[in-house]
């Protein structure tokens, strides 16, 4: 069972007590990252275990993104939601689907459409505010209104809950994607919820506020915070806060169904998000689309069968591997098309041999449209087009305009002294040569051969 979350960032797991509570569990993946800190290009690449530049998905709507191309890559069939049907799962998707999706679309048939491969279909187009809303359910649309029982995070919970019942009482294994709109914009909380944490701040880290040296062009428009700015990003902060608890009662609600069921002792969980999300770090106003921890870096955790607990598994991790992982863990063979690898032996404590050392993020600037929920104004920090490689101690990022970046995590975690003008000659055609290696792999055997840095 998957439950993924929207533009969770990592300072929003102290605040989600059952989360936390996977940690003591389960495994942590400390250093987990995101293909793209967008929305659409990054759930493409976890239902397909495929890069953008292999998906043709790279931003949330237009010729190079969203749902139409999705749909024009044929990037349907790829999703692990068919092979695990064939492979004998009940398959349900739940929340989310991409950018650009409506649940009346037909798609060339004759009621709206539910893509191949999944058992159970409840899928929301504009499910940002949580309420007046259309789910597609299992080929039906239905609307939701305004009453604290449509609130969209809890209609996935109940849904989730009666799957999990109807897979039990058919005695079939089965794989559940819920995939909430929170805590995305406008962070919409549980009519219980709209109260709590009073007066809560968003934490300040070294890089609050702080420019970069030697910053890239497109971040030299970016001013100190001004007060009102900076009591905004409070006032958001506590909202996502606020959002996430309906997540965070729901991921316990599943987990009591399974006992209640019998199967919590059989069953994985797994519980990560898209993307991260700054708030004033670098002085970017809130969003995304970086190449910085603060976007790509993302939360995720693992509890299930022989998965040890309290453990923190460090090598770099990416959302490619998910769909290689759940068919992994299914006993389905991943095709040689994905470019992931699977994480089954890192969460159940295994080594992996020669594995990665750079972990790949692309990303295409998009203008900001007006139906784009992620569209960003270029003053709040909104990057060119750029390739990026993160390893375990270095972030090096290449722009379309010819820019460089390049952090050494070691002395420099926050990312805020960029070092690319420094290198050498020899440093600087290394990274290149591995980072346009990554860019041009396809398939497992390619990536994971590019994944590798020369020295």
């Amino acid at each position: 069972m998957y439950v993924l979350t929207d533009d969770l960032a990592w300072n929003l797991v102290k605040y989600m007590p059952h989360v936390q509570e996977m940690q003591k569990k389960g495994t942590t993946f400390t250093d987990f990252f995101a293909t793209d800190s967008l929305c659409c290009p990054s759930r493409t690449s976890l239902l397909t275990g495929q890069y953008p530049h292999n998906t043709g998905v790279f931003t949330n709507s237009g010729d190079d993104g969203g749902y139409r191309a999705f749909m024009k890559n044929r990037n349907e069939e790829k999703t692990f939601g068919p092979a695990m049907q064939r492979a004998g799962y009940r398959t349900g998707f739940m929340g989310k689907y991409l950018n650009g999706y409506q649940p009346g679309d037909k798609n060339g048939t004759d009621k709206p459409y539910v893509p191949s491969g999944w058992n159970e279909w409840d899928v929301a187009g504009d499910g940002y505010k949580e309420y007046d809303y259309d789910l597609n359910e299992n080929g039906k649309v239905v609307p939701y209104g305004k009453a604290p029982q449509d609130y969209l995070t809890d209609v996935l919970a109940k849904k989730a809950t009666s799957f999990i019942g109807s897979s039990a009482e058919a005695k079939k294994p089965f794989m559940l994607e819920v995939a909430t709109f929170a805590p995305h914009g406008p962070s919409t909380p549980a009519p219980r919820d709209e109260d709590t944490f009073p007066g809560l701040k968003a934490p300040q880290t070294d890089a609050y506020d702080k420019a970069t040296r030697n910053a890239p062009t497109w971040q030299k428009i970016l001013s100190p915070l001004e007060p009102k700015e900076k009591k905004e990003i409070d006032r958001r902060f506590a909202k996502r806060v606020r959002s996430v608890q309906a997540v965070d009662d729901m991921i316990g609600q599943l987990e009591k169904t399974l006992e209640d069921k019998g199967l919590a002792d059989d069953t994985y969980i797994v519980f990560g998000s898209d993307n991260g999300f700054h708030m004033g770090e670098h002085r970017l106003r809130p969003g995304k689309q970086t190449a910085y921890d603060t976007d790509v870096n993302v939360p995720l955790m693992v509890t299930g069968p022989d998965v040890p607990a309290g453990e923190k598994v460090s090598q770099l991790a990416e959302n490619v591997d998910m769909n290689p992982t759940f068919l992994d863990l299914a006993g389905v063979d991943p095709p040689s098309t994905v470019d992931g690898r699977s994480l089954g032996g890192l969460m159940h404590g295994r080594t992996e041999k020669e594995w990665r050392d750079a972990v790949l993020v692309e990303h295409h600037h998009a203008d900001s449209t007006k139906d784009d929920p992620d569209a960003a104004p270029e003053i709040t920090g909104n990057p060119p087009t750029y390739a990026a490689m993160r390893t375990d101690d270095s972030l090096y990022v290449e722009y379309a305009d010819g820019e460089r970046e390049f952090y050494a995590l070691d002395s420099d975690p926050e990312q805020l002294n960029n070092r690319a003008a420094s290198l050498s000659a020899a440093q600087r055609a290394a990274l290149h040569h591995t980072l346009t290696a990554l860019q041009r792999c396809k398939g497992a055997e390619s990536c994971r051969a590019a994944s590798r840095t020369r020295t």
